[in-house]
C-alpha cells in the first residue's frame, strides 16, 4: 500500500503562488501514475493535474492550463504543484491522488486513482 501526504497550502493572495507537495511512502515502487484534484466547498472533486510516474507525461485541466505546473522528484518520491497567477475560483482542498494501475486509470476520473491523501486547503483571497 502507498500513503500520500500532502504539505503547502495556505492562504494566498489573488494572482499568487503557492507550491503543494505530496509525499508518498509505502510500496512507491509500483505506482503508475498520480494526480491533483480539488473540492470546493458544494462541488463535486474535480481533476486538476495528473502525471505518469515513469515517463513525466503530464495532463492538465483546461482551467489550470498554463498556471499549474506538476512534477516530481524521484528520489523523494514526491510530487509537486506549482500553482502560479492563483483566482479567487482555484480556492479549494487540494488532494493528491495515485494508482498502481496503468490499464484503470483514466487521469479524468477519480475512481480510477487507488489511494489519496488527506487533503491541503488552499484559500485564495484578498
Amino acid at each position: 500500500q502507498v500513503q500520500l501526504v500532502e504539505s503547502g497550502g495556505g492562504l494566498v493572495q489573488p494572482g499568487g503562488s503557492l507550491r503543494l507537495s505530496c509525499a508518498a511512502s509505502g510500496r512507491t515502487s509500483s505506482n503508475y501514475a498520480m494526480g491533483w484534484f480539488r473540492q470546493a466547498p458544494g462541488k463535486e472533486r474535480e481533476f486538476v493535474a495528473a502525471m505518469i510516474w515513469r515517463d513525466g507525461n503530464t495532463y492538465y485541466a483546461d482551467s489550470v492550463k498554463g498556471r499549474f505546473t506538476i512534477s516530481k522528484d524521484n528520489a523523494k518520491d514526491t510530487v509537486f504543484l506549482q500553482m502560479s497567477s492563483l483566482k479567487p475560483e482555484d480556492t479549494a482542498v487540494y488532494y493528491c491522488a495515485g494508482t498502481r494501475y496503468r490499464y484503470l486509470w483514466s487521469y479524468e476520473s477519480a475512481t480510477s486513482y487507488e489511494y489519496w491523501g488527506q487533503g491541503t486547503q488552499v484559500t485564495v483571497s484578498s
